[in-house]
């Protein structure tokens, strides 16, 4: 099979291809894609021959029940979905300007870094461009990756979540976060001197993130490097706000980011426990889709968040020496 070059792409594949090709992969009917892009079976099929003597190869198996992706077909599924979206994104900010709106910036940042960096960061933005729309989603390090890779946000302010992941995404490292192990106010273990950590696994129910996560993987690193097994009995919970609420109603001890609890222990709601955690968390920092260029006003976030973290010392970052 030859190799197929940029030239022979950028004459031959065009956007409605990429449509015809998102609707096989959502529909898996060639009958309901041609009735969705308002054209005939016949021509449906001859668009995807088109595309498949583009690539020399069978993009989509015919079957009697449908369609379905063939290994190749299925990344160009992928890039399908991702050159639309990107395409959709573009037509939107463009409208917007030319209602007088100042574009759109859509980020995704972990919850360790969301209330001082990010915030801060959001603040600036806004009194230096206030007609920018800025969408902030704040998940896990594996949930904003997914959502980078599919172009549904154009930055992350999070930490890799697979050793492979390096191949898919610039990183620029900013800091790291302090993990915590904290109890509502009146717990047990607040009126008691804290029993030795391998107790607390033991004998105390623990709220966590979910094992797909950075934070989770490295808590589990660091239990094993010091020989001690899992919680025995554990919740995972990858929202902050139902693992907040969890915390405070119940005996549970909650591993999270010492930036996300810091109000909560201020305000005497939650106290912290003396137990030494998340030594093993790798850094934290923007990660963009690697050879893709952000937007101007991606640059002047990412300049922002860069500037805010250099100014700050290790420990209001909560990096641990």
């Amino acid at each position: 099979m030859a190799l197929v070059s940029r030239t022979t792409l950028l004459n031959r594949l065009r956007y409605k291809h990429l449509l015809l090709i998102r609707l096989l992969d959502e529909r898996r009917n060639l009958h309901r894609v041609a009735e969705a892009m308002n054209i005939s079976q016949p021509a449906a099929t001859r668009m995807l021959r088109e595309i498949e003597t583009t690539f020399d190869s069978q993009l989509f198996t015919r079957e009697a029940k449908g369609v379905t992706p063939t290994r190749l077909g299925a990344v160009l599924v992928s890039f399908a979905h991702n050159a639309l979206t990107r395409l959709d994104r573009c037509a939107e900010e463009l409208q917007r300007f030319r209602a007088g709106d100042g574009g759109e910036l859509a980020i995704g940042a972990i919850m360790g870094a969301a209330p001082d960096l990010v915030a801060q960061a959001v603040i600036d933005m806004k009194q230096d461009r206030p007609l920018l729309r800025i969408r902030l989603m704040g998940e896990t390090s594996d949930q904003l990756l997914d959502l980078l890779s599919r172009s549904q946000i154009d930055m992350a302010i999070a930490r890799f979540s697979s050793a492979l992941q390096h191949n898919e995404f610039d990183f620029e490292p900013l800091g790291n976060e302090r993990m915590v192990a904290v109890v509502r106010h009146d717990h047990a273990l607040v009126m008691a001197e804290a029993p030795p950590l391998a107790d607390l696994l033991e004998d105390w129910p623990w709220l966590l993130q979910p094992v797909e996560t950075p934070a989770r993987q490295a808590l589990e690193k660091e239990l094993e490097q010091r020989g001690l097994v899992s919680p025995r009995d554990v919740v995972e919970c990858g929202s902050i706000f139902a693992a907040l609420q969890l915390v405070k109603r119940s005996d549970a001890i909650l591993v999270m980011a010492e930036s996300v609890v810091r109000d909560y222990l201020d305000f005497g709601v939650l106290k912290a426990l003396p137990v030494s955690l998340g030594e093993a968390l790798a850094p934290f920092g923007i990660l963009t889709r690697r050879g893709e260029r952000l937007s101007e006003a991606g640059h002047q976030f990412a300049a922002v968040v860069r500037r805010h973290a250099a100014a700050r010392t290790p420990a209001s970052l909560g990096v641990e020496h």
